[in-house]
């Protein structure tokens, strides 16, 4: 009876370890593929809980999660034949495990180099249609946008999928930043140059339109100052043939008085006249007839 349970026991154990040897789990974050003696039998597993033939079969996993990769900065020419030193980064994640295997072996250094080299190559081609503005300050979104397309496209053959390549810096050479400082300080001076000379422009028109409105007001108050004037003069006329008409001996007297009055104010003024003269007609009668 021992030995009938001993074996018994013993049937669980090897049946146990042979189902523990048998199943293999897969994480979410993970891919995996089935080898069978080194050659790729499946590699569409979903996560959970899977089966294999124990020594016949070998699973192999890996990271199916984002990866940054990051390159070190490489020299590029642009279309004016200057050199920029870009500094960028690559966002990536295996897309198809049994290429990925077939192509790199598993090896994520490798996947890295194969990367870095295809990345750089849409770098370059990129950058070689453009000038150093645009790539330092003009088109850098649109040039991520294609980046990411091309590299994307060259990296399906290794099985991974290329998600975003992003640039962290652009530098000029020491022996290119100063002929470039120095032409964007001249085309900045220019802009500038001709906003003052349209400010000057806009000036020239404020102050000549003002000049005309000047001219316009001051004429339009000459006139108006005029015609009241004149019809002042009018009026003092028509208010003095009034008074000369109602009483033309007492308006007389009026105006001989005046002019006596403006005559003789300096003092010491000599006239030479005949004393029977219009201009004495009041010095000797009251009523300025003549003797």
């Amino acid at each position: 009876m021992n030995t009938k349970m001993k074996m018994f026991f013993g049937g669980l154990m090897v049946l146990a370890i042979g189902i523990a040897s048998s199943a293999f789990v897969v994480n979410q974050w993970e891919v995996a593929l089935k080898l069978r003696f080194g050659r790729i039998v499946d590699s569409t597993y979903q996560p959970g809980l899977h089966w294999r033939i124990p020594f016949v079969e070998q699973i192999t996993r890996f990271d199916g999660r984002i990866k940054t990769l990051d390159s070190n900065p490489e020299r590029f020419l642009t279309i004016e034949k200057k050199d920029v030193i870009v500094d960028s980064f690559a966002k990536w994640r295996i897309n198809d495990v049994a290429q990925f295997f077939r192509s790199t072996g598993g090896d994520i250094g490798m996947t890295g180099r194969l990367l870095s080299e295809r990345i750089n190559t849409s770098l370059r081609d990129e950058f070689g249609k453009r000038t150093i503005n645009e790539v330092v300050s003009g088109e850098r979104a649109e040039i991520m946008a294609l980046l990411s397309k091309d590299a994307d496209e060259k990296a399906a053959e290794l099985g991974v999928e290329i998600l975003d390549v992003r640039v962290k810096q652009i530098d000029l050479p020491p022996e290119v930043s100063e002929s470039v400082y120095d032409r964007m300080r001249a085309e900045r001076q220019r802009v500038a140059a001709d906003l003052r000379a349209q400010g000057g422009e806009i000036a020239e028109r404020i102050r000549a339109d003002a000049d005309r409105q000047r001219t316009v007001i001051l004429a339009e108050a000459y006139r108006d100052s005029e015609r009241l004037r004149g019809e002042g003069d009018a009026k003092a006329t028509e208010v003095y043939a009034s008074a000369f008409n109602a009483d033309p001996d007492f308006y007389a007297f009026y105006r001989s008085l005046s002019a006596y009055r403006k005559v003789f104010q300096q003092g010491g003024d000599m006239l030479v006249l005949e004393p029977d003269s219009e201009f004495f007609r009041f010095f000797g009668s009251q009523t300025g007839a003549k003797p």
